[in-house]
């Protein structure tokens, strides 16, 4: 009988576990800027439901040759970001970027326009859906490798949208990936969001975030940067690191063990969290 209780006690505990764990939504979001649709996947912290406060959102993306889900069912510990939702009382949005957007607004591809698709479309759409905090005060963003990228180019250019931003192995200078691996393959799925590079050598490093210190600079958002000594996207993460330090921009910058691997960036987006949970507490209580 004793061990009978013992067992319903835990089934009982699993079951109400269960029914106040984070929950998530995945939406569709119609751009008029690429006349496509695209889903997103939302996270809410098991406290939205019941609460009428408005939460903070953290827009987390994903790398190249992925899709919206990566975060929810690449990671090792599936439960990771519902937990980091639950954890810090925030809404994790997770949007479409394809495989090789870099979300940026191709200059050769009206249908890769993911700049204009995150800023304005996504947004808005989280916005009108949910309980959030609806302006830069309560918006931050980090992602990783291709994403890593997105979420220092976009929060370069819309400061007005982001209070902080992040990035994890980002893939901050587009051309290393070309020498890494100079294969019909790479070269057919990123010369349709940036051009025949032989047309246009510069291209990559135009939209390069190598190349946007002076617009990181005179923003002063809160950056927290990272990457594995074993990835072989280090070094533009270094030299991003060391022209940071020169033009005297603080960030945080962390090397640690790990390559360019989901062990590593399940290691990573803690550490993203609490730095990002710090700014929007500040923000909170001005």
């Amino acid at each position: 009988m004793k061990y009978f209780k013992i067992l319903v006690f835990t089934v009982l505990l699993c079951v109400s576990s269960m029914s106040y764990a984070a929950k998530t939504d995945t939406l569709q979001v119609a751009s008029a800027a690429m006349n496509k649709t695209y889903k997103i996947a939302v996270v809410l912290p098991d406290s939205y439901a019941k609460s009428k406060t408005s939460l903070p959102v953290l827009y987390l993306l994903h790398g190249a040759y992925g899709h919206f889900d990566d975060w929810l069912k690449k990671t090792p510990n599936k439960n990771l970001v519902k937990n980091l939702a639950d954890q810090y009382n925030l809404i994790i949005v997770m949007p479409e970027g394809e495989t090789f957007s870099f979300y940026l607004d191709s200059p050769v591809n009206k249908g890769s326009q993911f700049e204009t698709f995150i800023t304005q479309e996504v947004i808005q759409k989280v916005d009108k859906t949910y309980k959030t905090i609806s302006n830069k005060s309560g918006r931050v963003i980090t992602g990783l490798s291709m994403g890593g990228h997105g979420a220092l180019y976009l929060s370069a250019k819309h400061p007005d949208l982001f209070c902080a931003a992040g990035s994890m192995s980002g893939a901050l200078d587009m051309t290393v990936m070309l020498n890494r691996d100079p294969s019909a393959q790479v070269v057919k799925l990123m010369e349709p969001v940036f051009g025949d590079k032989n047309a246009d050598p510069e291209m990559y490093a135009k939209y390069s975030v190598l190349g946007m210190l002076d617009k990181i600079k005179s923003n002063k958002l809160p950056l927290i940067i990272d990457c594995g000594v074993d990835d072989f996207l280090i070094e533009p993460n270094r030299e991003l690191h060391r022209r940071l330090v020169y033009n005297k921009v603080e960030h945080d910058y962390t090397e640690r063990p790990g390559a360019h691997t989901w062990d590593y960036w399940e290691n990573s987006l803690p550490y993203h969290v609490l730095f990002f949970s710090k700014i929007l507490f500040k923000s909170k209580t001005r």
